[in-house]
């Protein structure tokens, strides 16, 4: 973030030239508001760039950009450790979506849309049904604590969707090489949920279902798409939709994680690959037309956090969601 004094003048005019097209002579302002100059905010403020937001709790900071290709988060760095933490693409990102056997253009971060500050610090990301593509979709980004950051996905159908999906893709920085997924046990041994971890001896590409009934769903032909086909190496149910990538060298760990009803599975390469990923598979479920769906994920970033404290994360998390929702 520059430190260059912004006059009232100038101020102005970079506020009028926030904006993206959605449409043939439509332009869809955003909201404009100075760069913050404090850390330690839960709130993104504009950086000063057109559809660009960014945020510091003191704890993380980073960037989320709405121009050329929205990737999600990135530049983003876990202050008292000095950690690169996004790598590639980014982090909550939109990248595929689906329905049975189609897939809706090569990646969702192409897609025309426009961007807004809320009243309260979020930012909301609406993506207009277009020729092929029968809904809207829409994206709220929401800084909730000084290591949190929480994603909230709403679909509106124009035409009946069948087995919706929206593919959320988080891409980390080399220090975070390790990926584990919270899976069943053993049901002879009491089920008892544990991270698996993901060598490479199990696959390239492993993904963790909710159940074997969703399997069916990952076969139904929507990853045999091209560009890019995918052969999924399926792994254990999970125990609940949360997975981790461990740093290392003082690098600390990133944690996502969704509710069981909003998260069908999660995937990732094995651990050491270089996309250094994790996918969340969301929806998957029908959507009947005029109809309104909504799905939730979070990302934590902590500090050498044992399993069990990952887990009473989680189960914090699904708590808040319990309570009334908040909206902007």
């Amino acid at each position: 973030m520059e430190n260059k004094r912004i006059t009232r003048r100038g101020f102005l005019r970079a506020g009028a030239a926030v904006g993206v097209a959605v449409g043939a002579g439509h332009v869809v302002p955003a909201l404009a508001e100075k760069p913050a100059k404090k850390t330690g905010r839960l709130a993104f403020v504009s950086s000063g760039k057109k559809e660009e937001y960014s945020f510091d709790t003191g704890v993380l900071r980073g960037t989320l950009s709405r121009s050329g290709r929205a990737r999600g988060l990135s530049a983003m760095t876990h202050v008292p450790s000095g950690t690169k933490l996004d790598g590639g693409p980014g982090v909550l990102g939109f990248y595929r979506v689906f329905t049975v056997n189609k897939r809706y253009g090569a990646a969702a971060w192409g897609w025309p849309g426009a961007s807004k500050l809320t009243p309260d610090g979020a930012v909301r990301i609406n993506w207009p049904k277009a020729k092929g593509r029968q809904f809207e979709m829409t994206a709220l980004y929401r800084v909730s604590g000084p290591e949190t950051l929480d994603l909230t996905i709403t679909v509106k159908a124009a035409a009946d969707l069948e087995k919706f999906e929206s593919f959320i893709a988080s891409y980390f920085a080399r220090g975070l090489p390790s990926s584990s997924i919270y899976a069943q046990g053993d049901p002879k041994k009491g089920g008892k949920g544990f991270f698996q971890t993901t060598e490479k001896s199990a696959g390239h590409w492993q993904m963790f279902p909710r159940d074997k009934k969703v399997v069916t769903m990952i076969k139904d032909g929507r990853w045999k798409q091209l560009p890019h086909p995918v052969d999924w190496a399926i792994r254990d149910n999970l125990a609940a939709p949360l997975g981790i990538r461990r740093g290392e060298k003082g690098a600390p760990t990133a944690i996502l994680m969704a509710p069981a009803a909003d998260c069908y599975a999660l995937s990732t390469p094995f651990a050491g690959e270089g996309h250094r990923s994790l996918y969340l598979s969301m929806f998957g479920r029908d959507v009947k037309a005029g109809q309104t769906v909504t799905a939730r994920c979070r990302l934590v970033i902590a500090k050498s956090p044992t399993e069990a404290q990952i887990v009473e994360l989680y189960k914090k998390y699904t708590a808040e969601l319990a309570k009334p929702a908040k909206e902007s």
